[in-house]
């Protein structure tokens, strides 16, 4: 709930298994004069109608942002579309639900709506960035015609990757599902110095709606430095790096997306290598994979099921779905409602058939539910068992994210090694 004075609130409420919301206007001081706003799907991006602002209210506590007549309210939003992310500035009428386009981001800049200052001014606070400008803060005024203030002058933090290059990547899956993903190249990198080993980073997500699947996710005007231990930071070794590539597991009906989550995880993977292989960029047979927590799950689970990568990187993940009984990310069935799906789910159940090399690291103090350091531990000993390739390096006293200097800079150490050894010296390793 978010509260605009006695007689005026927005109520939010949201069915994760339908994957509807719906947002209604709501009178506090009236019980049954509740007016539905919106009713629509949480997965749906381009239909997303934005983040109502809010602006400190009495005693300081957020409240709804209002115009001055308190009639219209103010909406912010990422303003996805199939050309990525353009956010926008939306004025809603709270009376008719109608809204007013009042600004929007334009190419070839990202800019987005910090705070709207005063409306009645026109004055907002804006945040912009473009793929060489790094983000700073601007003050912009809607109403006169002057050019927009900036604010500060934050310099570029890592000028290393000033030559690095990015583009956003669209293509489909085999069953004709649309994908996406973030492409960057080293420095100076031309075709005619041969194709270059690539590594993937990635994160599955379930739906329900294959239309909702196929919504291109980011913007290819954003400005990227990695920071902390970013797998971005393999583009300065020589790698290409596919970021994001999207692996929707949809499951549409009465249908659950888990049921088809290998089959259609392997689809997507294959759907991604063979782009960046027919751009003339990637050499298929030096291709590594990797991400985090549920990104390092469908790690192990590739190198499981496919022969598509050389090599994985699997940091604070779960391997093992019975230890995670009641549900994960948007599993809501728990063990006993569906075995078959944990066990197939699980790449613990398949580690004799992990024979490409895999990295686990873990924080050894991993706070997550599900991402307790025994799951890497155990999936270590059962590769190891079965004569697999396997390395596992545990960070003190770290969470489920890594914070400390030293362990950042273990992690990329460690990943390049293992990258170095066995994706970019595959090929070499593979002639006979």
């Amino acid at each position: 709930m978010t509260w605009a004075r006695e007689d005026l609130a927005i109520v939010d409420e949201s069915w994760v298994k339908s994957r509807r919301t719906r947002t209604w206007i709501v009178s506090p001081a009236a019980p049954g004069s509740s007016r539905l706003l919106w009713d629509r799907s949480s997965e749906d991006r381009y239909a997303d109608p934005g983040s109502l602002l809010i602006a400190p209210g009495p005693l300081g506590r957020p409240t709804l942002q209002l115009s001055s007549n308190a009639k219209t309210a103010y909406l912010a939003g990422l303003g996805a579309s199939p050309e990525g992310d353009r956010p926008f500035l939306d004025e809603l009428d709270l009376a008719t639900g109608k809204t007013t386009r009042l600004w929007r981001s334009a190419a070839p800049n990202y800019e987005e709506v910090v705070a709207f200052l005063n409306p009645a001014r026109g004055e907002v606070l804006t945040r912009k960035e473009s793929i060489e400008q790094p983000p700073n803060y601007f003050l912009l005024n809607l109403k006169a015609r002057i050019a927009p203030i900036q604010l500060t002058r934050i310099p570029d933090p890592a000028p290393e990757f000033a030559g690095v290059t990015k583009q956003l990547l669209t293509y489909t899956r085999g069953d004709g599902v649309r994908l996406s993903a973030t492409l960057y190249l080293p420095p100076g990198y031309t075709q005619t110095q041969g194709r270059l080993p690539f590594f993937f980073w990635a994160y599955p997500r379930e739906f329900k709606s294959a239309a909702a699947a196929a919504q291109v996710i980011g913007s290819p005007y954003r400005f990227t430095r990695p920071s902390g231990p970013s797998h971005l930071f393999m583009v300065l070794q020589g790698y290409g790096v596919l970021d994001g590539p999207t692996m929707p597991i949809v499951g549409e009906g009465d249908k659950e997306p888990n049921d088809r989550y290998v089959e259609q995880l392997v689809a997507s993977a294959q759907a991604a290598v063979d782009k960046v292989v027919s751009m003339g960029i990637a050499d298929a047979s030096r291709i590594g994979i990797g991400g985090h927590s549920y990104g390092a799950f469908m790690t192990a689970n590739l190198l499981a099921h496919s022969d598509l990568f050389r090599a994985g990187v699997a940091r604070s993940g779960a391997y093992n779905r019975t230890l995670t009984p009641f549900g994960f990310q948007a599993e809501e069935r728990t063990y006993w409602d569906a075995p078959e799906v944990y066990a197939r789910m699980s790449p613990f159940t398949y580690a004799s058939r992990i024979k490409e090399p895999i990295l686990l690291i873990h924080g050894s103090a991993d706070d997550n539910s599900g991402t307790f350091p025994i799951q890497s531990e155990r999936l270590y000993a059962a590769i190891k068992g079965n004569g697999g390739k396997t390395r596992l390096v545990m960070l003190p006293a770290e969470a489920h994210g890594y914070r400390a200097r030293q362990s950042i800079g273990h992690t990329l150490s460690e990943t390049i090694a293992w990258l170095d050894k066995y994706v970019r010296g595959a090929a070499k390793e593979l002639t006979p």
